[in-house]
């Protein structure tokens, strides 16, 4: 028993290690691909499009520090507010992906421009740097800076998206990099950036539903109900309903279904109950089988 016991214990600390590296070498890529974001595109093209890197962009051009070095140093005292708050375990893998993210910038950069076309390094950085961050996101790190500022904000207000608080301190950056700069089209560059950067972040980590919330008010609900059962394989739930001008009593039909499924829906209720009652409106967010997990996707 002692034995079994031992070797079962070996098992789970061989996979909790290779999971563990696993995760490490996902936010070494992340971090790779966050410092192409900002030396291949928006920092050689004076744009900043937000966050501690957009201040570090912004301060490079004052300083005569490297902008990998300042993202470091700007992220000390952040990265001390989130051992306080979080503690060591979360902020041990952002002062990694940090410190990774430092040296990666500071060794892209010697590489210059990816392209000399604005709009493209506006719309190719937003998008890298969205992936990244929503990938280490994933992972459970952050990439420092507001990054743990935002992650202290959802703990308290729960129910705002991370892209939107992000595109909100973006916003402050990019207007403060217009003021420094002294070029309004660098700022709405950096602007565009950082717009792209939170829509494509909201899809990496909340995902594009997609998705139609029915409801069908019929005297057939029964054989709506089957029929959506059986020729769909969706889900169906029935909501006790009653007529106020008829005081009858009724099965109200709720149930979601895939934005590509929405049309067999349509048709089905048409073939049971031409002169049934249906609303039909889009569902932001489902959480739940065949969708998303509320407790993994809550970043």
């Amino acid at each position: 028993m002692e034995h079994g016991n031992r070797r079962k214990f070996e098992k789970n600390s061989k996979k909790s290690k290779t999971e563990l590296l696993k995760k490490y070498i996902i936010i070494s890529a992340a971090a790779f691909v966050y410092a192409a974001g900002v030396s291949l595109f928006t920092d050689p093209n004076d744009m900043a499009p937000g966050g501690v890197t957009g201040i570090s962009i912004i301060l490079s051009r004052i300083v005569p520090v490297s902008t990998g070095t300042l993202i470091m140093l700007i992220n000390i005292p952040i990265l001390i507010f989130g051992i306080w708050k979080f503690g060591l375990g979360l902020t041990l893998s952002s002062i990694y992906t940090t410190a990774l993210i430092s040296v990666f910038t500071n060794l892209l950069a010697s590489y210059g421009p990816a392209t000399n076309d604005i709009l493209l390094a506006a719309l190719s950085g937003g998008v890298l740097i969205a992936v990244s961050v929503g990938v280490i996101f994933r992972m459970g790190a952050t990439t420092g800076g507001v990054d743990i500022i935002i992650k202290a904000l959802r703990l308290r207000f729960p129910h705002l998206k991370t892209g939107k608080i992000f595109f909100i301190m973006d916003a402050m950056v990019v207007t403060l990099s217009g003021i420094v700069f002294r070029d309004i089209n660098a700022a709405l560059y950096a602007a565009i950036s950082a717009i792209c950067t939170s829509l494509v972040m909201d899809i990496v980590l909340y995902g594009r539903d997609e998705a139609k919330l029915i409801y069908i008010i019929s005297g057939k609900s029964s054989q709506i109900a089957r029929r959506l059962l059986e020729d769909l394989d969706i889900g169906v739930t029935y909501i006790n309903g009653q007529g106020a001008y008829s005081g009858d009593d009724k099965k109200v039909i709720m149930c979601v279904v895939k934005k590509t499924v929405s049309p067999q829906a349509e048709e089905i209720v048409k073939e049971e109950d031409a002169h049934s009652f249906m609303i039909i409106t889009s569902a932001t967010e489902v959480f739940g089988e065949g969708y998303k997990s509320y407790f993994s996707e809550r970043i």
